[in-house]
């Protein structure tokens, strides 16, 4: 397999203590998914599931069945958030009892999502409900669970035998650099021996991999950077101000995916040391009909197209590339069947990266 597929993988489907004070009793990310509504003529929401329905990630069937759909259409594995507060973890236990059960036999990583948790999902609000707090006391004890609790799994993804780690934010470190020699002096001395280090691009920090410590880049798509988006007509503008209609195309930032798929296109093929990425669409109004970034015209076609596009700029070559995700419902992200579209983002993944269809 020259191009190999990992889907990132959300946790927050199943009800935790935490979620429930904050949010309600039996709060998962499908009581998002279920209230949202279109904003305009043609949205698409909202996202319900297919195959999989309303599941609980708690259920041991439940993660099997997620792994046998991503391995039959060719994925190579999932890349799970992981949400770690100073030795306090959130949302742990489809991944604890994946370690614990040994099923399913599927390859897996980490994300460390580093970022607070706040009323508005992006951990930049004032409103924190559980913040990150950086030393150098608590690298050493996270890089030790790590260790210990995962990077020891054989299902665990390597490349070149070195466990493979996500940093989600590392411009929120104090000195990221310190941060990731901490974690390679300490793998040493577990017996894990080297690890090979990623972060996300995103947020605007796209640096030189190596330029702190990191091995690689991961492309994170959408590329916020690079939206073509569309405005408001004119009428819509002044009935917006005038108080008569509010416009979603106000309130909202819209964007056309077919056109973010041709700039992905034209862009340049990465440095070496950056994995692709892509996405089959975005749409988070399910978690905010205000301040929302909504991909309109989002289709298996495009989707193609953007993945054939892939495949030419790494032909031959070995490659990861990042999909963006399995089951991001609330943000209208998901290569797990929808009723809108099936299976048919599965399908084009599989024949196109595998030819396995």
């Amino acid at each position: 397999m020259k191009i190999r597929p990992i889907a990132f993988h959300l946790p927050q489907f199943h009800p935790i203590p935490e979620n429930n004070e904050w949010w309600g009793n039996g709060f998962t990310e499908w009581t998002n998914v279920t209230k949202a509504k279109p904003l305009f003529q043609g949205h698409y929401q909202p996202h319900l599931p297919a195959d999989l329905g309303f599941y609980d990630l708690r259920l041991a069937e439940t993660r099997i069945a997620q792994a046998e759909l991503a391995r039959q259409y060719g994925l190579y594995g999932f890349c799970y958030y992981h949400y770690w507060f100073n030795g306090k973890r959130l949302l742990n236990r489809p991944l604890d009892d994946m370690i614990t059960s040994r099923t399913p036999d599927f390859p897996f990583m980490l994300c460390w999502a580093n970022e607070n948790w706040t009323r508005r999902w992006d951990g930049l609000e004032q409103e924190v409900l559980i913040s990150q707090t950086y030393s150098h006391e608590d690298d050493l004890r996270h890089i030790q669970f790590l260790c210990k609790k995962f990077f020891s799994d054989a299902r665990y993804i390597r490349v070149n035998g070195k466990p493979f780690l996500l940093i989600y934010r590392p411009a929120l470190f104090p000195d990221i650099k310190r941060t990731l020699s901490i974690y390679r002096e300490e793998a040493l001395k577990q017996g894990i021996g080297e690890l090979y280090l990623g972060y996300v691009q995103h947020f605007s920090f796209k640096k030189d991999p190596a330029e702190y410590g990191f091995d690689c880049a991961i492309e994170f798509q959408p590329d916020f950077d690079k939206l073509p988006i569309k405005s408001a007509s004119f009428a819509a503008r002044v009935k917006n101000k005038l108080g008569i209609q509010a416009s979603p195309f106000i309130e909202n930032t819209i964007v056309s995916y077919p056109e973010f798929v041709d700039r992905m296109i034209a862009k340049p093929k990465n440095e070496k040391t950056t994995f692709p990425g892509i996405t089959p669409g975005w749409d988070n109004s399910a978690r905010r009909q205000k301040g929302a970034t909504i991909f309109i015209d989002s289709d298996p076609v495009h989707y193609e197209r953007w993945l054939k596009s892939i495949k030419e700029k790494y032909k031959g070559e070995e490659t990861f590339l990042f999909i963006n995700a399995w089951n991001e419902w609330a943000e209208g992200s998901h290569l797990e069947p929808c009723q809108k579209w099936g299976k048919h983002y599965l399908e084009i993944t599989a024949k196109t990266l595998n030819e396995l269809l």
